[in-house]
């Protein structure tokens, strides 16, 4: 199976988030299997240790050298330990992260079958998620995203390299919804958005999830929806504002917050 294109749009997108200075705190990647798609996770780690494309990986790097011959100290992998990752081995991760990089770099752990975190791992997970230090960057792979712990799957920014994926279709609700972001009358279409289009924060996070993934795809593929710049930045914007959603108590509040920070290209706090 030759993946070659799907990897350089992966290559593509995550250097314009290098470039961007817009790393997450938190990737899940679906892929298709380990074997095949496991040595461009290991690219993605080069590219951030070294904040640069794809193309501009220098293999002569000593961290570079350390990092494909798996004794990067700041790179920890962690394998289900039988049918489950499980508590004790995300309380050794959390034990060996309690320093920072000894190069001053990101440190990056990577989770392989995520899916396979049980509640009491996930649960000790989610802090880290929740409340990332700076230089820390999680990378949790599956070949399958549903069948991860909600709460995990929603604290994540959510790429796949999986050949099977097609184009994310919106349905019609949700293409009137990104037509308003783009045009930015979302405060004019307030009251039907609010009545009938995304009435309640469940329906919200569906149809914004979508929206983020169709914009991902969009980005990758280079469609002329919006700018490069502009995508990038609405991905951004729906990905910050997706995360308070689940605390948020009060819907119309985070929805006009969502609307001002749209109007507004994101500078808006």
């Amino acid at each position: 199976m030759n993946k070659s294109l799907e990897y350089n749009k992966f290559y593509d997108y995550i250097g314009n988030i290098i470039n961007n200075n817009k790393l997450s705190h938190s990737y899940i990647i679906e892929l298709d299997n380990y074997d095949d798609d496991y040595d461009v996770v290991i690219n993605f780690v080069k590219m951030i240790e070294l904040n640069c494309s794809y193309n501009n990986i220098d293999e002569n790097n000593e961290i570079i050298k350390q990092i494909s011959n798996d004794s990067f100290s700041d790179l920890f992998v962690i394998e289900p330990d039988g049918a489950f990752v499980k508590k004790n081995q995300i309380i050794a991760l959390q034990e060996e992260f309690n320093n920072k990089s000894i190069y001053g770099n990101k440190r990056v752990y990577i989770i392989k079958e995520a899916e396979k975190l049980n509640l009491s791992s996930a649960n000790t997970l989610l802090k880290f998620l929740e409340e990332p230090e700076e230089y820390l960057i999680a990378i949790l792979l599956t070949t399958n995203r549903y069948k991860m712990i909600k709460t995990i799957l929603s604290r994540c920014q959510i790429l796949s390299i999986k050949s099977s994926v097609n184009n994310i279709e919106l349905n019609d609700n949700e293409k009137y919804l990104l037509e308003c972001f783009i045009k930015k009358n979302m405060f004019i279409n307030y009251n039907n958005i609010i009545s009938n289009i995304i009435p309640d924060k469940n329906i919200a996070k569906e149809s914004l999830e979508n929206i983020e993934m169709y914009l991902m795809e969009s980005l990758k593929n280079k469609k002329e929806d919006l700018s490069e710049e502009d995508t990038y930045n609405l991905i951004i914007i729906i990905e910050n504002e997706l995360d308070k959603l689940i605390y948020n108590i009060n819907y119309k509040m985070w929805l006009d917050n969502l609307f001002a920070k749209i109007m507004l290209g994101g500078n808006y706090d």
